[in-house]
């Protein structure tokens, strides 16, 4: 399937926002909202010459405030718009991940003489559930005996098992392991494991006991042989029910796996770099302003990230204007006062159920960045060594709200 390419149809202003850089006029010196939100973004132990704020009127298409726009910055998890946009355009709202049980070796009569091999293609969201309806299907299939084992293929992606320019850390404790093979997140009995498609392959073969296969040999991990033979597939959930999870609950294995998915299908390869690859180009292509940008991961963890607040606007305003997208990309956003990790945030009345925005933290950036209504686009990234996290929010909101109390 070629790359769907959406045109940006509303311009960001000019030379205001694509022109020279961060030295360009700025309207917070020009109109009293403008002069409102640079006034909302003053606050103490936060770095200006490390933070970017836009604010886009949807309706004209033209800037209400710039500050830095062109400034590269550390996204945090607003890295998530990035790959959100581009899995939309690449793959569509409606697309599926499917999971595939297969045989190989001989059949004869009920007995297969040979080894079921479970292989995923990234499915975030594979479950016991999911494994329970392929052991059922197996059965079905008229199969009640494997001579061999139960092999867990997770060939379509890449074995590394993190983003780059993640500290120690973040495995486990931020993401699970990455692999286009892993059920219930790669937890098994209680415990993450390292390696999840084997761990995949055990829980199938003790569902496979319970659906009525004897399964004789061991659970490893393996790639199919080309000839083996379909036995049984599941899908998951659409794109759009996928992001939405990914997007409110701020989910870094989500992200990574979905950015994995657009290498292996349009990169040539299941790895980190050629998903980023793929990503940069179908922003390239719908216009994105892409100076200073870097995409490093899907997460937002990695170190080596940058965002420009002008690359952030363009996305959202591209999603925007875009018929086909703009349902599951706003849909996918936290909204204020009521879901996600906006949950518990901008609960005025000004701003509660009409803020839809994607939230970013890490110990060296703060983020937000969406819609205000139907009026606003806005993007506020914050840096520091650390970032000052609490002043940071506080100013975020405060010029959330000034756009949402604006006429």
């Amino acid at each position: 399937m070629p790359l769907r390419v959406v045109a940006l149809i509303a311009a960001l202003a000019g030379a205001l926002l694509l022109g020279a850089g961060a030295g360009a006029a700025r309207p917070d010196e020009q109109t009293p909202l403008a002069r409102r939100l640079a006034r909302a973004l003053a606050a103490p132990q936060l770095d200006t010459t490390r933070s970017a704020a836009v604010a886009v009127d949807l309706l004209t298409g033209t800037a209400v405030f710039t500050r830095h726009h062109g400034l590269a910055l550390v996204p945090a998890s607003n890295e998530k718009l990035a790959v959100t946009y581009a899995t939309l355009v690449a793959l569509g709202p409606g697309f599926r991940i499917r999971t595939d049980v297969l045989g190989a070796g001989a059949r004869r009569g009920s007995t297969l003489a040979g080894t079921l091999v479970l292989k995923g293609y990234g499915d975030p969201t594979l479950t016991l559930g999911d494994l329970r309806t392929l052991a059922k299907q197996v059965r079905r299939a008229g199969i009640t005996r494997v001579t061999g084992g139960v092999a867990g293929d997770e060939s379509f992606f890449d074995d590394r098992r993190t983003g780059p320019g993640w500290k120690a850390y973040f495995f486990r404790n931020e993401s699970p392991p990455l692999s286009a093979l892993s059920v219930d997140r790669g937890r098994y009995g209680g415990v993450t494991s390292v390696r999840p498609a084997v761990g995949a392959a055990a829980v199938l073969k003790g569902e496979l006991r319970r659906a009525g296969v004897a399964v004789s040999g061991p659970a490893f991990a393996a790639r199919a042989p080309r000839n083996a033979i379909p036995l049984g597939s599941v899908v998951s959930a659409p794109l759009w029910r996928i992001l939405r999870f990914m997007d409110r609950e701020s989910d870094n294995f989500t992200a990574e796996l979905l950015l994995k998915q657009l290498g292996a299908l349009y990169g040539g390869r299941g790895s980190t770099a050629a998903g980023a690859a793929v990503a940069t180009r179908v922003l390239t292509a719908d216009g994105i302003p892409m100076a200073g940008v870097r995409i490093a991961d899907g997460s937002g963890l990695s170190r080596l990230n940058r965002l420009t607040a002008a690359a952030l606007i363009g996305i959202l305003q591209a999603a925007w204007t875009s018929p086909q997208l703009r349902p599951a990309f706003v849909g996918a956003l936290p909204v204020a006062g009521r879901s996600g990790t906006l949950r518990h945030r901008l609960l005025t009345t000004a701003t509660r159920g009409r803020v839809f925005a994607k939230t970013g933290t890490t110990s060296l950036s703060s983020s937000l960045a969406g819609f205000v209504r139907d009026r606003y686009a806005f993007a506020i990234v914050h840096n520091g060594s650390p970032v000052a996290s609490w002043w940071a929010r506080q100013a975020q909101d405060r010029f959330v709200a000034a756009l949402a109390s604006a006429k």
